[in-house]
């Protein structure tokens, strides 16, 4: 093609494009977003079948194509994935350097002060207290809580479950008048939310726990074993979907029945989440 006399060619004025990434040399490469979605959805499934290989499998991939295209936000949502999935599996190096990498990009990213931050803490904050570090801990809720109640539109699943686990901090630092008021307010925020049942049952759970090491087995037993009716009703309750998170809190929840004496309570549990997990 021939140009206008005194026009510049293309080659003059365009730069050459990178023959790996198609992108400009020089240029600021475009931002690669993960599919974040698709990522909890896939990770739902690996936890519906208790796959802990290869839910760690399938998040360290996408944390590293979250950083090689540039996605940071998809870092911290995929930090954020790692720093519950290594509580759960009791990997505590891996599970606080999570949080702590999650953390440092809420600052990366201008983010305080936003649901984001807030979520980031509180997952910090609940692996603080399952290895040990409650002090720091508290700090985080106490962080996340000041996010949480200072934005109107908070959903309350949210604030149930800040309130549930910054209580079980509460609790190990022999705060029991502070972790049982916290503990009420997730129960109230979880009443609102249509899938809060399971959660409710963990909390009833939890706070027969912290009357037994505020009073003593014998002064609280009549309040615990109400509690632990009340926490099966809920669990018992046909409404609730038979899916694998439901699976997972029948689990959870089948130790503190055991201990309280509970025991076909406790095996039925046990049982449904065992069938649930054969199907998956």
């Amino acid at each position: 093609m021939a140009y206008r006399s005194g026009a510049l060619p293309p080659e003059d004025y365009v730069e050459p494009r990178c023959v790996l990434c198609d992108e400009p040399y020089g240029a600021a490469p475009a931002v690669k977003a993960v599919p974040q979605q698709r990522i909890i959805e896939k990770m739902n499934e690996y936890m519906s079948r208790r796959d802990y290989d290869g839910a760690e499998r399938h998040l360290l991939y996408w944390l590293e194509e979250a950083r090689l295209g540039g996605d940071r936000r998809g870092e911290l949502m995929l930090q954020n994935e790692l720093v519950g999935h290594y509580r759960k599996t009791g990997d505590k190096t891996r599970s606080l350097a999570a949080a702590d990498a999650a953390l440092e990009l809420l600052d990366e990213l201008d983010f305080s002060g936003t649901i984001s931050a807030g979520t980031t803490c509180v997952n910090a904050a609940t692996a603080c207290n399952a290895f040990g570090e409650n002090e720091r801990s508290l700090a985080l809720f106490e962080k996340a809580r000041s996010v949480y109640e200072s934005l109107p539109r908070t959903a309350p699943e949210l604030l149930g479950g800040l309130y549930n686990n910054m209580a079980l901090t509460c609790g190990a630092l022999g705060r029991y008048d502070e972790a049982l008021s916290l503990y009420e307010k997730a129960m109230a925020q979880m009443e609102k939310v249509p899938s809060g049942k399971l959660e409710q049952a963990i909390t009833c759970l939890n706070i027969a726990n912290t009357l037994e090491a505020q009073l003593g087995m014998e002064a609280a037993e009549e309040r615990i074993f109400a509690l632990t009716d009340r926490a099966y009703a809920l669990l018992d309750d046909p409404a609730l979907p038979r899916d694998g998170y439901y699976a997972f809190v029948c689990e959870k929840c089948a130790p503190s029945f055991s201990y309280y004496g509970c025991f076909l309570a406790a095996e039925e549990l046990q049982s449904r989440a065992e069938a649930i997990y054969e199907r998956a």
